[in-house]
């Protein structure tokens, strides 16, 4: 991979580490390639941020391919994952201990099911109050440290599928295929809220955005070793 490569433009698709943030996969890309050539900046970017607690699927676009960042974040998603009924936690996820218990007795798996249809199509969709998302600029994880109380807008999303692959209580595994500006943990907590109950994700990995898929994706070790080559 050469430096004149790069610049004309590079779209690459990384599998993202547990408890990285997107920026920081970004951030230590931009500075490899920066050691590696010698230079002192390079426009790369991502093109959709996954939370910390999330693996799977990030494409980088390097050069003038970040030019066509907002074409990929754009694209349909797909997702993985596990969500353990019974709990809620303020932020949706691991991130926040859980907040609230809930009995699981009279939960049939006839019921989930029928909760998780009922959650495909277009809805209308509330962000966590721990999420990136500006408010009164700032981002709303920011107010929810704060501890200030802070109204968040329902967004109109796509959910063009929601299998449960697994149901076996507490936790149940699921796929997803959705629209841009989906989020995950949301549809968890939903799902609880649908079944008068609670919710949480416990596991999440992108695993396709579009037609790029993350078992075609590099982790970071590889990408060290593609620039060397």
């Amino acid at each position: 991979m050469t430096l004149e490569e790069l610049q004309a433009g590079k779209v690459l698709s990384i599998d993202k580490p547990l408890e990285w943030t997107s920026f920081q996969v970004v951030n230590k890309m931009r500075w490899m390639i920066r050691k590696h050539f010698g230079i002192k900046k390079i426009k790369i970017g991502h093109a959709g941020t996954l939370d910390p607690l999330a693996t799977g699927l990030l494409i980088v676009c390097v050069g003038k391919a970040t030019k066509t960042i907002a074409k990929y974040q754009g694209q349909e998603k797909e997702y993985t994952g596990t969500l353990v009924l019974g709990a809620t936690t303020p932020s949706y996820d691991l991130e926040t201990d859980i907040d609230q218990r809930y009995a699981l007795d009279g939960l049939t798996e006839e019921a989930i099911r029928k909760a998780a249809s009922s959650l495909t199509g277009e809805i209308v969709q509330k962000p966590p109050i721990f999420s990136a998302i500006k408010k009164d600029g700032k981002r709303l994880y920011e107010h929810a440290r704060a501890g200030r109380s802070v109204e968040v807008e329902g967004r109109r999303v796509m959910i063009y599928s929601f299998e449960l692959t697994r149901i076996e209580l507490p936790e149940v595994d699921f796929r997803v295929v959705c629209s841009k500006g989906t989020y995950i943990r949301s549809l968890a907590h939903d799902l609880g809220q649908a079944l008068d109950n609670g919710a949480h994700l416990s596991r999440l990995r992108r695993v396709r955005i579009g037609d790029h898929l993350v078992s075609d994706a590099w982790d970071l070790d590889t990408f060290a070793r593609k620039l060397q080559a």
